[in-house]
Formats: structure tokens, C-alpha cells, sequence
């Protein structure tokens, strides 16, 4: 029996390959793929075009980049990918991206300034076109994209970050609309879960709990401080519910934590909302399987990611840059006591 001959593996097809398979120099091959600097008759290009066609020609990325000084490429770095609520926004700053023809990288920060910045410096070094940051701190360190020259956009951002482009929605607003509905439902002891913000500063959603008391002459109800996540979540309701004075309603700061609070009052035999109503804030997609649906303030992401990829194409820190500040939508659901 005899063996089958072992294939040679393939070598990387070159721009000197195409060159001499469409009878043209390296330089016009060149010419084409780059789009410039020199117009190419169209009856070359076609040739050359053909010939990248037939042999399965893949222009190097890194050495374009180089030559370039741009990778063509957007960075983009998120406090949480496993968060609903931000791979929804990734997808969508994928989605317009691709529009214009740019590819995405994305990182992780799990949280951490340190390893934001990281990332951060990590993208400078690859030549991105400009960074995307959705930062865990408020007012971000942006100093070493300042000194490398890139634009860059912040995401979830709901306060002016002289000197760059930001994007995000009214925290405050949002939340005080949320914790009305609450009141509006009869509610006057309305508890608060509550993640943090990387600073000393009030997160705008606090505020906005207390603005909304404060109208009606209501007094705080408990807080319980936890991360944005369902884990963080579900801590707080154990704590609430263990706690003296049970509110009869709560407004979580993030729909990831009142998933993690649903659950933590269904384990503990609480009906909702007939014993405990929520409200919360993102109108991420697993806001609508929660059992009950949650009534959540919603942010128009596409709508945001679609600006933030427009300001950084249109110019970065150094082209007059702006806060862009999104309206919110109350979608009422069955956690609040509707329907």
C-alpha cells in the first residue's frame, strides 16, 4: 500500500508574486491595494486586481499599518464584556465601524484603572486609528493618548471630559424619572442598589433617587453598595431583605444587578411586586427575560455608538470637541407593579 505524498506546505503569496502573475511592477501592485499614492489605468488595475484574485493574495495589516501609520483599526475597551449592557454597545460600535470600513479590537477591563490603562497603551503601540473607552472612572487619565496624537471618545459618559469627544446619557435624570414611576405606584420607603464609580464623586443615578425623594418630602430608604454585576446584585438584595427597615420598592443601578436582586427575593420568598417593586437602569436585552420583566430606563445605544464612531472619524480631541448627551426611555414592565 503506498502512502500518500506529503504536500509541501504553502508559502505566503508576496506582492512580487502578483506583480509578476499581472505583469506589472511591485510598486503598481502597491499602488492598488493602497489606493495610491499614483493612479493606476484602469486596464492595470484590473489586471492586478485579477491576479490578487487567482492567487489568494492577503495584503500584511501590520506593515500597511507602518507604512500607514494607522492600522484602519478602532480600539475599544469596556469595563465588563460579559455585561449585557455592553456587549450590546460593543456590537453596536462594531456594526458602525464596519459601516465606514474600520475593524475593531476590543479589551476587558474587568474593572480596573490599572489594567484599562494597560489596554490603552497596549492599542497606542498597535497604531489603532482612534480608541473607544467606556472607562470605569469618571474622569479617566487620558494623558498618554494626548501625547500619542489619536482621537479618542468616551462611552457612558454623562459629564464633559474637557479637551475629548464623549458620549452618554442624563444618570440623574434618567434615575429620577425611574424612582418617580416608583412613588407614582404608592411607594415611600424606596431602597437603592448602588455600584461605584472609581471616584468620591455621587453617581448620577444616586442623585437622581434622592432628587426624586426630596420632591415628594420622602426620606432616603436603605442603600446597598455593590458591584455592577448580577453577583453584586444578588449581595444587596440578601442584605436588604435581612436588613430592619425592607423597603417596599428598590431602583438598582444597573439591570445586571437587579437580576441578581430578583433572584435573592425569590429565594427569600418575596413577591414582586407585591411585596418588594424594582426599577432599573440600562434596558439591556436581559431586562425583558427577567422573571418578572423589568421596568428599566433604557439608553439608545446604537444611536450612541453610531456617534461616538462619527466623532472619532471626524476628527478626535483636537477638532472641537463635544458631549453628546442622549435622552433615556422608561420601558415599564412587571417588576414595578405594571401590567
Amino acid at each position: 500500500m503506498t502512502q500518500p505524498a506529503v504536500q509541501p506546505l504553502r508559502s505566503a503569496v508576496t506582492r512580487t508574486d502578483v506583480a509578476r502573475y499581472a505583469g506589472v511592477s511591485a510598486a503598481v501592485v502597491s499602488y492598488v491595494v493602497n489606493s495610491g499614492p499614483r493612479n493606476v489605468a484602469p486596464a492595470t488595475a484590473a489586471r492586478v486586481l485579477e491576479a490578487i484574485r487567482v492567487l489568494g493574495y492577503r495584503p500584511n495589516a501590520a506593515a500597511r499599518a507602518l507604512k500607514l501609520g494607522s492600522s484602519e483599526t478602532f480600539g475599544l475597551i469596556l469595563p465588563e464584556n460579559s455585561n449585557p449592557l455592553f456587549a450590546q454597545l460593543a456590537h453596536s460600535v462594531e456594526e458602525a465601524a464596519d459601516r465606514l470600513g474600520f475593524a475593531l479590537m476590543m479589551a476587558n477591563s474587568d474593572g480596573s484603572l490599572s489594567k484599562e490603562r494597560r489596554h490603552l497603551r497596549n492599542f497606542l503601540s498597535r497604531q489603532v486609528t482612534a480608541v473607544l473607552l467606556a472607562s470605569v472612572a469618571s474622569e479617566p487619565d487620558l494623558s498618554d493618548v494626548i501625547s500619542a496624537d489619536i482621537p479618542v471618545v468616551l462611552l457612558n459618559q454623562g459629564q464633559a471630559a474637557p479637551g475629548f469627544a464623549a458620549v452618554g446619557v442624563d444618570l440623574r435624570q434618567g434615575a429620577q424619572e425611574a424612582v418617580k414611576h416608583l412613588i407614582w405606584h404608592g411607594h415611600r420607603n424606596i431602597g437603592l442598589v448602588i455600584g461605584t464609580n472609581g471616584t468620591q464623586k455621587a453617581d448620577g443615578r444616586e442623585l437622581g433617587w434622592l432628587d426624586a425623594l426630596a420632591t415628594e418630602g420622602l426620606r432616603a430608604g436603605p442603600i446597598a453598595r455593590a458591584p455592577f454585576t448580577r453577583e453584586g446584585g444578588y449581595a444587596a438584595g440578601k442584605r436588604l431583605i435581612a436588613g430592619n427597615e425592607r423597603p417596599t420598592a428598590v431602583f438598582a443601578s444597573s439591570d445586571s444587578q437587579a437580576a441578581g436582586l430578583l433572584r435573592a427575593l425569590h429565594e427569600g420568598g418575596i413577591r414582586i411586586p407585591e411585596d418588594i417593586a424594582i426599577a432599573s437602569f440600562d434596558g439591556s436585552p436581559e431586562s425583558e427575560y427577567t422573571w418578572p420583566g423589568l421596568t428599566t430606563v433604557a439608553q439608545p445605544l446604537a444611536a450612541m455608538a453610531a456617534a461616538a464612531v462619527e466623532a472619532v472619524t471626524g476628527g478626535g480631541h483636537n477638532d472641537n470637541p463635544t458631549l453628546r448627551i442622549f435622552p433615556t426611555e422608561l420601558i415599564v414592565r412587571r417588576s414595578c407593579g405594571c401590567g
